[in-house]
C-alpha cells in the first residue's frame, strides 16, 4: 500500500533515523570501543604516560621539565633568577619554560639576531656547567624543540652530563651511565627518527637512588 505521507516528510523521517543510528554508532559505540581497546592495550599511554613516585602522580614522561634552582640573585623585576641545578640532567631549552598551557617554539629564523645571541649565550652556559669547550656542546643543548615541551635529549648531550651528575651526587660514573642507557629510546620502528634519552624518566631514576 503506497504511503500517503508527503515526500518531504518521508525524507525527514529517513534523515532522522540515519541521524539517530550514526549518533549511536559513531557517538557512543565507537568511542566506547576505542576507549576500551586503548585502556586494555595501551593503558599507560592512554592515561597520559604518568610518572608516579610513592603512588603519587608527579609528571608525564611526554612533557619535559625545567630542573633548576634559585641562584640567590634577582632580576630587575625582583624575581628570583633560576639556574640549572647541577644534580640533575638538563633538558633542552624551552621557549615556553615547559608550560603545557603555552606550547610552542620561538618562531625565530636561523638568521635572527636574537636567536643567534640566545644560542651563543646558551652554549657558553652549558659549556661552563659541564666544564667543556663550547665546541663540544651538542646542538640540542642550545636549541628548543618545536613544541617547547620535548622531554628528550640526544645521547650525546646526556653523555656530556654524566660526569657532572655523578660528581654532584657522589655516584660511580658507571652507575649514571647505566641510568642513561636505560632511559634511552631507540628509533621508532627501528628506522624512524633518532635515538633519544627521556630526561624525565632519567631524573626520576636518579631520584629513586636517593
Amino acid at each position: 500500500m503506497a504511503s500517503n505521507l508527503p515526500g518531504s516528510v518521508r525524507q525527514f523521517g529517513v534523515a532522522l533515523r540515519a541521524l539517530l543510528v550514526f549518533t549511536a554508532v559513531l557517538g557512543i559505540v565507537y568511542p566506547l570501543v576505542m576507549t576500551g581497546a586503548a585502556q586494555a592495550l595501551f593503558h599507560g599511554n592512554a592515561n597520559g604516560s604518568i610518572v608516579k613516585v610513592d603512588g603519587k602522580d608527579v609528571a608525564s614522561d611526554l612533557i619535559g621539565q625545567a630542573y633548576t634552582m634559585d641562584s640567590g640573585k634577582k632580576d630587575s623585576d625582583g624575581k628570583a633568577i633560576m639556574v640549572a641545578d647541577p644534580k640533575w640532567f638538563q633538558t633542552r631549552p624551552s621557549a615556553s619554560a615547559y608550560d603545557g598551557a603555552a606550547s610552542g617554539g620561538s618562531n625565530l629564523g636561523p638568521n635572527n639576531a636574537d636567536l643567534i645571541a640566545a644560542i651563543d649565550e646558551r652554549r657558553k652556559a652549558v659549556a661552563e656547567l659541564e666544564g667543556v669547550d663550547p665546541s663540544q656542546v651538542p646542538p640540542d643543548a642550545v636549541t628548543a624543540s618545536a613544541s617547547g615541551l620535548d622531554p628528550s635529549i640526544s645521547p650525546a648531550y646526556a653523555a656530556l652530563q654524566v660526569k657532572r651528575v655523578a660528581r654532584e651526587r657522589n655516584l660511580p660514573v658507571a652507575t649514571v651511565q647505566k641510568l642513561v642507557k636505560d632511559a634511552t629510546q631507540g628509533r621508532t620502528l627501528g628506522f624512524l627518527g633518532e635515538p633519544a634519552v627521556n630526561v624525565v624518566k632519567l631524573n626520576n631514576a636518579l631520584a629513586a637512588l636517593g
